[in-house]
């Protein structure tokens, strides 16, 4: 049993100061005054805690409180902990920095660029750190360190006289589009996925470093070509839809004839899924506007509006040199960092499987250059 515990004896002062507290706009200081008060008539611990409806310990705290620190009780203390015991000590941190200059795909993990996330989930599995800890702890061990996040950036313009009117001609064309249910939008492009060349990448760095990447070279012997040539339309169903982007690989690279394959190839696909027209935006590739391909396009929306299987195709030029205007662009220079390898050199299989995977898009066959053309 706990010894009976009160108040000592109010003094005048005392005794206003907490009877105007209980007119106080703070539950804390109010609680105070009536634990202090109600002492002072002589209530016990547990009568008081009983009709404050708050435990016997509360109620003691309030009573050691006041005798200690007088009026100031009833005012409360700061929750902040006298010592922060920080997972992260200077030997962590070291090893977090060691970790950061490694590939995630060292540790199983299927990208090469880290994130905040990713190195916590990282030092949690390396046993860096006891539990798993969020993003910001993360983030003010980096601080610690000097470490940043650096990122390279690039400033173009486009050169064509008539590009207000074309951009407007795409923003007018892409209203059209999404405004027609049984109409399809897509951004066509072309891109090379080359083994050795290494993309713009950032990445955790000590603030006074340089942050370099490792030239990759080609074994004399290696059978795979330098890069793999890729045609790809991003589908953007709407503004609350997830884009689609469709990819396939050409064994050479892109020509008029290969150009009409595909194009034949999103028609049939898109056909399959009730649509019946495609606004096709693209840049001014020479297989883009070519006389054969404006030949096949022109005979390809003949053969569909006399019923013929496949969707008319409205093609839309951009500006020169204006890759901003194509959304595509973007998804191409984040692939190329994802499925990259700072120090090793992809196998053309292995790196075919990655953008198929990055991309969430299924195996396709290669498109194939008729030997005419080769």
């Amino acid at each position: 049993m706990q010894t009976p515990l009160f108040v000592r004896p109010l003094t005048a002062d005392e005794r206003e100061t907490l009877e105007t507290g209980l007119r106080s706009a703070s539950a804390f200081t109010l609680r105070r005054c009536q634990i202090l008060l109600a002492s002072a008539e002589g209530q016990s611990t547990t009568a008081i805690a009983h009709d404050l409806r708050c435990t016997d310990q509360t109620v003691r705290n309030a009573l050691h409180a006041f005798h200690q620190r007088g009026l100031a009780a009833l005012q409360p203390q700061s929750s902040r902990p006298h010592t922060c015991a920080t997972i992260f000590t200077p030997g962590v941190c070291e090893s977090l920095r060691a970790l950061l200059h490694q590939s995630p795909r060292t540790f199983g993990k299927p990208t090469s660029r880290w994130t905040l996330a990713l190195a916590a989930e990282v030092s949690f599995a390396q046993g860096l750190t006891p539990r798993l800890v969020s993003d910001e702890a993360i983030r003010v061990a980096l601080r610690r360190l000097r470490v940043s996040w650096k990122r390279a950036k690039h400033w173009i313009t486009s050169p064509d006289p008539a590009y207000a009117r074309k951009k407007k001609r795409r923003d007018q064309l892409i209203q059209r589009a999404l405004a027609q249910p049984t109409w399809a939008l897509g951004f066509g492009d072309e891109v090379w996925w080359s083994r050795l060349a290494q993309p713009n990448q950032y990445g955790w760095t000590d603030a006074e470093a340089t942050y370099k990447l490792q030239e990759l070279s080609r074994p004399t012997d290696d059978p795979d070509p330098k890069a793999l040539a890729c045609y790809g339309l991003l589908r953007r169903p709407g503004p609350l839809q997830a884009d689609q982007m469709w990819l396939r690989f050409v064994t050479g690279r892109p020509v008029s004839a290969v150009t009409i394959d595909f194009l034949a190839w999103c028609s049939a696909q898109l056909a399959a899924q009730g649509f019946t027209a495609l606004l096709l935006i693209w840049d001014n590739a020479s297989w883009h506007r070519s006389q054969a391909v404006r030949h096949w396009i022109r005979q390809h929306n003949q053969r569909v509006k006399r019923g013929a299987e496949g969707v008319r195709l409205v093609v839309c030029h951009l500006p020169s040199k204006s890759p901003w205007l194509n959304p595509i662009e973007p998804k191409w220079v984040h692939g190329k960092r994802a499925v990259s390898e700072p120090d090793r050199l992809l196998s053309a299989d292995e790196l075919e499987a990655r953008v198929y995977a990055y991309y969430g898009c299924a195996c396709e066959t290669h498109l194939v250059i008729p030997k005419k053309v080769v």
